[in-house]
């Protein structure tokens, strides 16, 4: 489930910093744990819906943990986009330190959230404004030669009606919304990801209401890849707790998540805690499973997978959780073409605060971890 937290309004809520920040701050260990989401506010700069809510205990397929192919061989590709991530100027985080400078915890937060690039929500279904929207973040990031991170999250049944239900009204209104969405991307580097929970989460529709939602998914893919060629869109792999491989990749392609017209390959984690190695290793086994081009490659939230998940399974603003890795477009690892803070740290997922709102308390415990 993902609990919308900060969602675009104006501007997006992509924290841009550049790549190197993984390098600076230990890019290659684990800080940041479970990712929250909370359900959808009114979209804004830097609220991020919580994806968090996913089956329990895991149902991984065996080979979840079996590493797929590597690319060095795949067929060429272009790059993963640049070495630099967005930061946008707005974010709830970003807000509360503004107005908190002499808070004891303002330190900390400030250096170790707010000053990373984040993922920007798009969670209102209007098509009338969310072109403006969009375009608000993608022309700031093109400004300063930044890559943003945006987040579609407007499809119908949005959450199977939980705490991030809501949604297009139908799936007509929302190819109109993804429309309106593609139109503000512009012509420059961007990463979507394509709304998450949609497939992993999708059991809760009939089996005509997934087909047609699936089909809706696929032309979505190639409405934002053909409005921007530059534009790497990514589908809903949930997470290695969830379905196992083999089904999730049975979902994508139906999807349209193996066809290079339609997407650049798979997301997962968005919203929760597991273990980076666990994603990797999960993500690589999906992509091997999914077929279509070699070149697909997977994206992860590690904004608070740094302790990894809780033993007790809980999704919602578990204790003792902490950040993850630094957002970076360059992993060093086979087919993960990055590691990005989809959910805000510090954005509640519903128990420390009404979902997607911003807990000071709970983003100085993810920080200190």
């Amino acid at each position: 489930m993902v609990a919308l937290a900060y969602v675009v309004v104006a501007v997006g809520t992509l924290t841009g910093m550049m790549s190197a920040l993984d390098d600076r701050r230990g890019g290659g260990t684990e800080a940041a744990k479970p990712e929250v989401t909370g359900s959808p506010t009114p979209d804004r700069v830097s609220a991020t819906p919580t994806v968090t809510k996913s089956p329990s205990p895991v149902r991984s397929s065996p080979r979840t943990s079996s590493p797929a192919p590597t690319r060095t061989k795949e067929s060429p590709r272009p790059p993963v986009v640049s070495a630099r991530l967005y930061r946008a100027p707005d974010s709830h985080v970003l807000d509360w330190v503004r107005a908190h400078p002499g808070d004891p915890r303002t330190p900390l937060i400030e250096s170790r959230i707010a000053d990373e690039p984040a993922a920007v929500w798009f969670a209102d279904p209007t098509s009338a404004t969310i072109a403006s929207r969009v375009r608000a973040v993608t022309s700031g990031a093109a400004a300063q030669d930044r890559v943003p991170v945006l987040v579609a999250y407007a499809i119908p049944d949005r959450d199977c009606g939980g705490a991030s239900q809501g949604g297009a009204p139908d799936l007509a209104a929302y190819d109109a919304w993804i429309d309106s969405f593609a139109t503000g991307l512009g012509r420059g580097e961007v990463v979507v990801v394509l709304e998450p929970d949609s497939i992993a989460q999708s059991d809760c529709l009939s089996g005509s209401e997934r087909t047609a939602r699936f089909a809706s998914l696929a032309r979505a893919g190639r409405v934002l890849k053909n409005a921007d060629p530059k534009a790497r869109v990514y589908y809903d792999a949930g997470h290695s707790g969830w379905n196992p491989a083999d089904k999730q990749a049975d979902l994508l392609r139906q999807a349209g998540a193996a066809s290079p017209d339609s997407s650049d390959g798979i997301f997962s984690n968005v919203s929760n805690f597991r273990n980076t190695a666990d994603e990797i290793a999960y993500d690589r086994t999906v992509l091997a499973d999914l077929g279509g081009p070699a070149g697909l490659g997977a994206v992860i939230d590690t904004s608070r997978n740094g302790n990894g998940p809780p033993p007790d399974g809980q999704w919602c603003d578990p204790a003792g959780r902490g950040i993850g890795r630094a957002p970076t477009l360059s992993t060093g690892e086979a087919r993960i073409d990055a590691y990005l803070w989809v959910k805000l740290p510090g954005e509640s997922d519903g128990c420390k605060g009404a979902p997607g709102t911003f807990s000071p308390s709970y983003a100085y415990d993810l920080a200190s971890s």
